[in-house]
């Protein structure tokens, strides 16, 4: 009997040891109280606006602003980095106000550092003249140089996507709202950045105003950094209509999974220049020859003089 009852105590004993242990493998895999409430939010899912040939197209007669072609041009899409051609817009404005100089320094914050996508590799601390964030801007479309100098100029991003969207309102461009200084897919917390061809053929045609927006969208590469040879990079333009349509010389692309493929661009031909803006197409083979193909119709038109050339309106719900 004592045998017995002594067996019963170290089974019970064996019981509240096994307890305790499973009570605190329980706990330590328990998040930390209150972990569920602060944990970061997920970026949001966009809707894919990409479409074959495009989502919206327009041609415009640079010197008029005459429309010469049109196809779905208010549908809604996103920029992506063709919206750097505000920033630049912005920066040129405040130059030749005299509040800018393009020697001025335009030191890199950790913010900047931290930007990702296309960029030059810019490091916290780092500085560099307005000039050379330009053409890291447009030639190489860093984000990091974005970031730098909206920074710069505004004293934060945030600041910097006010003065965006006040100008873009001053341009009449009513179907536009920026929530970035780069065009980058909205992260946790943010809104994509949405546009129209049409209104970016409206910022086209005032940058087109700015005797220095050609020489920073025409330029095809050039090194940065070059101070440091062993962190030198090698920008080269992501426009690859420069040297392959007749008297193309700028704007600007840009790209995001969600948008596809875009591009603002300019040709003159024998005193005659035309702005194109293919947005959202779904590759950029399709995007490039798109374009080409409407650059060529418009200056068509131009040579000929026929009225302007319209398609009907977007279908409900494009």
């Amino acid at each position: 009997m004592i045998l017995r009852m002594s067996m019963i105590t170290r089974m019970n004993q064996t019981v509240r040891n096994a307890a305790v242990i499973g009570l605190g493998l329980c706990l330590l895999a328990m998040p930390p109280a209150g972990l569920a409430a602060t944990a970061s939010p997920k970026a949001p899912r966009v809707p894919r606006t990409a479409r074959a040939p495009y989502l919206g197209a327009i041609v415009l007669n640079a010197a008029s602003g005459r429309v010469l072609f049109e196809d779905h041009a208010d549908a809604k899409g996103y920029p992506a980095s063709v919206l750097k051609l505000m920033d630049l817009l912005l920066c040129l404005e405040k130059i030749e106000r005299g509040q800018l100089s393009l020697q001025d320094q335009v030191t890199v914050s950790a913010k900047a550092s931290h930007t990702g996508g296309s960029r030059v590799w810019l490091a916290e601390k780092e500085s560099f003249t307005l000039d050379e964030m330009l053409y890291a801007l447009m030639v190489q479309s860093a984000n990091d140089a974005a970031v730098a100098l909206a920074e710069k100029l505004a004293g934060s991003t945030e600041g910097f996507v006010q003065l965006m969207n006040k100008r873009a309102k001053e341009l009449g461009m009513a179907g536009t709202v920026f929530h970035s200084v780069h065009g980058l897919p909205p992260g946790a917390g943010q809104q994509p950045d949405l546009t129209t061809a049409r209104d970016l053929s409206l910022l086209c045609a005032e940058l087109l105003k700015h005797p220095d927006t050609l020489r920073y969208c025409s330029t095809r590469q050039r090194p940065f950094r070059t101070n440091v040879p062993a962190k030198t990079v090698v920008m080269r333009t992501h426009n690859h209509l420069m040297g392959r349509l007749e008297g193309c010389d700028g704007l600007k692309t840009g790209w995001i999974d969600a948008a596809g493929y875009s591009i603002a661009v300019t040709a003159a031909r024998h005193g005659q220049r035309v702005i194109v803006v293919v947005l959202d197409s779904t590759t950029l083979r399709i995007r490039d020859d798109k374009a080409a193909e409407l650059a060529e119709k418009g200056f068509a038109i131009l040579s000929s003089g026929p009225p302007r050339a319209t398609v009907p309106a977007p279908a409900p719900g494009r």
